[in-house]
């Protein structure tokens, strides 16, 4: 374990049969349809890899990057884009894929944004939802796992652009980031 983490949250396994789990799901939903997934840099890198590799529908993918961190552990509550997908939607099956929601002021706005390009339908994927720090309503229709209000690190989340390459779920210690 790295120093400094004080405990592994989600483990390596668990994550690898969770994504298992969820890729199942998404099959059993988008069954006979083409599905577009769009990523959300640079945390959602991991599980969004891993993720289509164990899905087997045809599935493209995109990035998109939005902020409201920058390198502090509290959602500034502006939402900017940063990086917009490079083709047309219109039509699609867009699953939005993302690391983390917390607030869910970043998802609010993203699916909103994207729903105004004309999709066929936008869902949300998460690997880690915190609905304890739910100040925006929002529906997530694959959620990995649901967590405590914890400072997490690894499997593409970071503190800093750090703690990212970590294989698993890890609580950072707080004299880390204080």
């Amino acid at each position: 374990m790295h120093p400094d983490i004080s405990s592994v949250l989600i483990s390596e396994e668990e994550i690898r049969s969770r994504v298992s789990q969820l890729a199942r799901e998404i099959e059993a939903l988008y069954e006979g349809r083409e599905l577009m997934a769009i990523g959300i840099l640079k945390g959602s890198v991991p599980f969004l890899a891993d993720l289509i590799r164990k899905i087997s529908l045809p599935v493209s993918y995109d990035f998109m990057a939005v902020s409201s961190y920058g390198e502090a552990t509290e959602s500034s509550g502006i939402v900017r884009i940063t990086y917009d997908i490079t083709g047309d939607i219109s039509g699609k099956e867009i699953l939005i894929v993302e690391d983390i929601i917390d607030t869910g002021r970043t998802l609010s706005h993203l699916k909103a944004f994207l729903k105004a390009k004309g999709p066929a339908s936008v869902r949300i994927a998460t690997l880690l939802d915190k609905p304890d720090r739910r100040v925006v309503p929002i529906s997530v229709d694959f959620t990995g796992f649901s967590i405590p209000d914890e400072f997490v690190v690894g499997y593409g989340l970071d503190y800093a652009n750090r703690y990212r390459n970590l294989p698993y779920v890890g609580i950072l210690k707080p004299e880390v980031f204080h």
